[in-house]
């Protein structure tokens, strides 16, 4: 039985190896049936998980197949029908708002009906155009058979299913990053020059990724700095490290400086005092990307909105010490929760004394993309 202990991508695939009787449609029948249960959330928590199955399949599926002319027969026909279409049909066995029924947590801009609404649809794949590599990327896709959209200059949008390495040279190429994620450093990107003050000798930006991940935003810094930053990487996994060491080499950074360190710890030493630039894409709930992870929704629990807020809090005041006076700071969640985003936001301001610059939430639910919020703030001098 799934407990939440992992993803259920990982518990699924694991459940597969052990049991070795089902086929490769009956496996993806499973796991199809699985991830729509969760993407109801808190909904029907009264009815059966059979009526639930049943109900949870055909809003979210799309197409027709044997098991929904047999288990739903009654909404065969309307398997393809619009969302809102399907959803007033059901109204009187289900209301969207009860797939996540905490509206008053959410950040502002967020509606409740939008983000319930998005629990029901799969995201789409997104990748973004390295600036070297547009040209050549554009004709692989006009050659291509793929059906795809260009969403704006670098970024194009593909069915999930997609296999991108199929086309392209990941990282090298393109980036595997979804919409929003491609969006966080817009603020620094349109305003470069007047953030940061060059020498003639052209001396880099010393810019620090202090929680660095998968280094997705660093190659997005690198690639709107170029050969302005001197970029420095930190994580608490060394193993993310060593991703990252093999990523950058693919993406072309030769370039930057890395550490390792568990910085809600204040103890920790980065290799300079003072940087101007400090990216702080912080650990969260990651409820801006629960329409991927839908497992997430069903077990919700609001004792973790504070447990991530008191480690964002304990993270932003260490980092921030060693942001250089005239500096900037950009914060950056996938979250949805206020007490992540505007509350920490309003902390980094009043108790940090960072002036405000920017700050919005990029929504997802349009482009179907993750929901991030981002706040960019500068240390004045003293």
């Amino acid at each position: 039985m799934y407990k939440g202990d992992q993803p259920f991508a990982i518990f699924i695939k694991n459940f597969f190896s052990k049991e070795k009787k089902y086929g490769s449609k009956d496996r993806k029948q499973i796991t199809a049936l699985c991830y729509n249960y969760f993407r109801l959330g808190f909904a029907m928590g009264n009815c059966s998980p059979e009526q639930k199955i049943k109900l949870a399949t055909f809003l979210c599926e799309k197409e027709s197949s044997d098991f929904v002319e047999k288990i739903i027969p009654e909404w065969y026909e309307k398997i393809d029908w619009p969302l809102n279409k399907k959803l007033a049909l059901v109204k009187d066995q289900f209301l969207v708002n009860e797939i996540f029924p905490f509206s008053a947590i959410l950040s502002l801009g967020v509606t409740a009906e939008s983000y319930c609404m998005s629990m029901l649809v799969q995201p789409q794949l997104f990748l973004r155009i390295r600036p070297q590599c547009r040209i050549t990327t554009l004709k692989k896709l006009e050659k291509s058979k793929w059906a795809y959209q260009l969403i704006n200059q670098n970024c194009i949008r593909l069915p999930v299913a997609t296999n991108a390495e199929d086309l392209f040279i990941i990282d090298k190429e393109v980036v595997v990053q979804d919409y929003n994620s491609q969006q966080v450093l817009n603020y620094i990107s349109l305003n470069e020059t007047t953030l940061f003050s060059y020498t003639e000798d052209k001396k880099p930006i010393s810019s620090w990724d202090c929680c660095a991940g998968s280094g997705g935003k660093s190659i997005l810094l690198f690639d709107i700095l170029k050969h302005k930053t001197d970029l420095t990487i930190s994580d608490i996994r060394p193993g993310i490290i060593m991703n990252l060491h093999q990523r950058f080499k693919k993406a072309g950074v030769k370039q930057y400086n890395y550490f390792i360190a568990d910085i809600v710890n204040s103890a920790f030493s980065p290799p300079a005092s003072n940087y101007p630039l400090i990216i702080c894409d912080a650990p969260c709930t990651g409820s801006g990307t629960w329409s991927r992870t839908p497992e997430q929704v069903y077990l919700f629990s609001l004792e973790e909105i504070k447990k991530y807020s008191d480690i964002q809090k304990r993270i932003v005041t260490n980092v921030v010490s060693h942001l250089k006076e005239g500096g900037i700071f950009v914060y950056i969640t996938c979250s949805v929760f206020k007490e992540e985003n505007e509350t920490i936001a309003g902390f980094i301001k009043d108790t940090l004394h960072l002036n405000v610059l920017h700050q919005e939430i990029l929504k997802g639910f349009d482009n179907k993309a993750d929901t991030m919020f981002v706040a960019v703030f500068k240390k004045e001098a003293a």
